[in-house]
């Protein structure tokens, strides 16, 4: 797998996204995967899911333990929530 060697954004909020918390959780984990080091990827979840840092943030640092800044940034114009991850 190659990694992002750039800051990016995983659009994890239409579709099957907004009726699947669990799929926007694993492809969550992925998309930090995916992310180098000294790099952040913005996660932007699906806003019926609500505040992404209250379902997100604790499962992302129990996956990468000791290795990750996550800091929760606004809901976006369209109504999803942006979770900024450094690697």
């Amino acid at each position: 797998m190659e990694k992002m060697l750039t800051s990016w954004s995983a659009s994890l909020e239409h579709g099957e996204y907004a009726e699947d918390r669990d799929l926007v959780i694993r492809h969550a984990i992925e998309a930090v995967d995916e992310t180098s080091e000294g790099i952040y990827v913005n996660i932007v979840t699906p806003h019926e899911f609500g505040n992404p840092d209250e379902y997100l943030t604790a499962v992302l640092h129990d996956h990468f333990p000791n290795s990750l800044i996550i800091d929760y940034i606004d809901q976006c114009g369209c109504g999803g929530h942006v979770l900024r991850v450094y690697r």
